[in-house]
């Protein structure tokens, strides 16, 4: 089985003259959950090569045994820091994709018709596809069918308004997930902040936060294996 994981290159949190970028565990996490279980994983983002990792996400408070290993982990750093342009990948090479978060997705995975073409073609064949925290962001100009929103009718989840209030950047993203996926017909859901919360329709895996992010690559495992 081949899955590819697709990463932000984005790394500027809006005006604020601060970073961001991917969030460590919702990278870590699914990546080990598929390598572990023998599927070959390809990395890919916008620019290639090493995506920006959001420092948040790299404080003590945030590690997870996961991260840990990445962190002990060359072969895995290595081909974080070689990520394919993805302008060349073909989604007809793999079975599954995962975009993991963090906020760079929100300005440029979400605008990105690289991305929004790879995802339309996943959809298009049917196969499974997984998005964590603010990674279902990548699905706002996303359609299906007759210029009908992907998620339009589908249960789904992501990071939420009062998680995003939490860490004080409700007037800082571009757009608030939660308020994106029901203005385009999702049916949003969500779970306590912070806890683990993953939703499956049909071909569609989300997971709500960094807590997902090890459950939303094992249900991804149990969406492609039915």
């Amino acid at each position: 089985m081949k899955v590819l994981m697709v990463l932000t290159s984005h790394d500027q949190l809006g005006n604020t003259g601060k970073k961001t970028g991917f969030w460590l565990e919702e990278f870590a996490a699914p990546y080990y959950v598929f390598t572990d279980a023998g599927v070959q994983v390809t990395l890919a983002s916008p620019a290639g090569g090493q995506p920006p990792l959001d420092p948040k996400s790299d404080e003590p408070d945030s590690q997870t045994a996961l991260t840990g290993r990445f962190k002990q982990d060359p072969a895995a750093q290595k081909a974080l820091a070689n990520t394919v342009q993805l302008s060349h990948i073909d989604p007809a090479d793999f079975d599954a994709v995962f975009y993991p978060g963090g906020h760079g997705p929100l300005w440029d995975l979400a605008e990105s018709k690289d991305s929004i073409d790879l995802i339309q073609a996943f959809a298009r064949a049917h196969k499974p596809m997984g998005f964590v925290c603010h990674a279902p962001g990548v699905l706002r100009h996303v359609k299906v069918g007759h210029d009908t929103p992907l998620v339009k009718g589908l249960h789904v989840t992501g990071f939420s308004n009062s998680e995003e209030a939490a860490v004080g950047l409700t007037d800082i993203v571009p757009f608030l997930l939660e308020n994106e996926l029901d203005a385009l017909g999702g049916l949003y859901e969500k779970g306590a902040d912070w806890g683990q919360y993953v939703v499956t329709d049909g071909k569609l895996v989300t997971g709500q936060n960094p807590a997902s992010s090890e459950e939303a690559a094992r249900e991804l495992l149990r969406v492609a294996a039915r």
